[in-house]
């Protein structure tokens, strides 16, 4: 099985996942994380509110009093990746950086396994 420390959220990534969930009138909902084939280089990452229970496929992570759901198939591809929060000129959000990355195309929104 993979071990729960196999997925890290950084401490900024939490505090922007809280500010999006209060600023959405719902601090008591999940944000679900998980990844989808499409995008410029084959998969692309899925971040979004979850406002359902998690499902029985579904792993809880939480980290700082935010609940993040993932879930099992995606988990394989996330394993050892860390969610982090990122701001520059051109984008400001979640960012994961995943070592399973083989090539990025640069967005941080999409890439291949190796």
């Amino acid at each position: 099985g993979i071990g729960k420390a196999s997925f890290v959220i950084t401490d900024k990534a939490v505090e922007f996942a809280k500010k999006k969930l209060a600023g959405r009138g719902t601090p008591d909902a999940a944000i679900r994380l998980g990844i989808k084939g499409g995008g410029c280089s084959g998969f692309s990452y899925v971040i979004q509110f979850e406002d359902d229970a998690p499902g029985e496929r579904d792993r809880v992570f939480e980290a700082g009093g935010v609940r993040f759901i993932v879930d099992r198939k995606s988990l394989v591809y996330l394993a050892g990746s860390a969610l982090d929060y990122e701001q520059t000129l051109m984008f400001q959000g979640f960012k994961f950086r995943n070592p399973n990355e083989a090539t990025s195309c640069g967005c941080g929104h999409s890439f291949t396994v190796r």
